[in-house]
């Protein structure tokens, strides 16, 4: 049985430390033993998440890494950088597998398809990337929004693809099955008025999104229109994330709070409230527990 959000209270507080700079970006594996971070100082970086040792620091990028993600059999995980690049590594060795080449301007998201085979990336150019992890070849270029493409997430059965924008806009594509490399827009989800910074589906197909406007929008993608506007943090909503069995959501806020919200009713059932320095990462565990950090300050609370 999954935790409800009465379950949640912090238990732990780790740091993971090592890094010389500001950390951009968190990633988990999908049974959250592992965790890959991006800084400012060209590195990345792979962490015991349940010691908090580091595995391995990564040379390779030659800018401020600003994405990391891993993929969900956690045998690769990618890397966006300043450099305008993208690199895939492998796991187990942390070699570079692909370095992938195609955006003009800082690569700013990376995100894997759930059976990872696909990676998205989106980027400063107002573009995104579909990418083969197989053989780093470009599938398809994403044009239409008319700022940095600043989060992109597939659904989980696979059919669509979702790009959010400092334009304010959400992109809905499809991905065709039987060739992945023709994809056409289906719809433009518009209703915030500050700049997107996380999209992630459920598993039944619903879409959140966090903006700058503080607030938190459930969308229903086949229709695009929008289920609940969640409003409540004081600060920009800097990341989104759904509970595994699709019933909660939770936000991350630069006013220092994690809030779970019911995704029928669109009401908050809980506030938590760390030591982060702005809370710029949310995820939920297999098992439903709840894990937020703050990246600027390295530093990971559990829920």
């Amino acid at each position: 049985m999954f935790n409800t959000p009465e379950d949640y209270s912090k238990v732990d507080l780790k740091k993971f430390e090592g890094h010389k700079d500001e950390v951009n970006s968190v990633a988990y594996s999908s049974d959250f033993e592992i965790m890959v971070t991006g800084c400012d100082d060209e590195r990345v970086r792979v962490f015991n998440a349940k010691t908090g040792k580091m595995v391995c620091k990564l040379k390779g990028h030659t800018g401020a890494v600003r994405t990391v993600a891993v993929s969900p059999n956690s045998k690769f995980f990618a890397s966006g950088s300043y450099d305008k690049t993208a690199r895939i590594w492998r796991m187990c060795v942390g070699e570079t597998v692909h370095v992938l080449d195609g955006h003009t301007k800082s690569v700013e998201v990376v995100t894997f398809s759930y059976d990872s085979t696909l990676l998205c990336s989106g980027s400063w150019d107002r573009t995104a990337i579909l990418w083969s992890v197989e053989n780093g070849s470009a599938l398809k270029v994403f044009t239409g929004h008319e700022n940095l493409v600043q989060s992109v997430t597939f659904s989980q059965n696979g059919k669509w693809l979702a790009t959010s924008s400092w334009d304010f806009t959400i992109r809905l594509w499809v991905i065709s099955s039987d060739n992945q490399s023709e994809a056409d827009t289906v719809k433009v989800l518009k209703g915030h008025s500050g700049n997107i910074h996380s999209v992630v589906f459920s598993k039944d197909g619903m879409l959140a999104s966090g903006s700058w406007d503080k607030t938190v929008r459930l969308w229903n993608p086949n229709n695009g229109k929008c289920l609940h506007v969640l409003q409540g943090h004081s600060g920009w909503v800097q990341a989104v994330c759904f509970s595994p069995d699709g019933l909660f959501v939770a936000s991350a806020s630069d006013d220092e709070t994690v809030r779970v919200w019911d995704v029928v009713k669109g009401a908050c059932l809980k506030e938590l409230e760390g030591r982060t320095d702005g809370a710029q990462h949310c995820g939920f565990t297999p098992g439903g527990a709840l894990v937020a950090s703050g990246a600027a300050s390295v530093t990971l609370a559990l829920f």
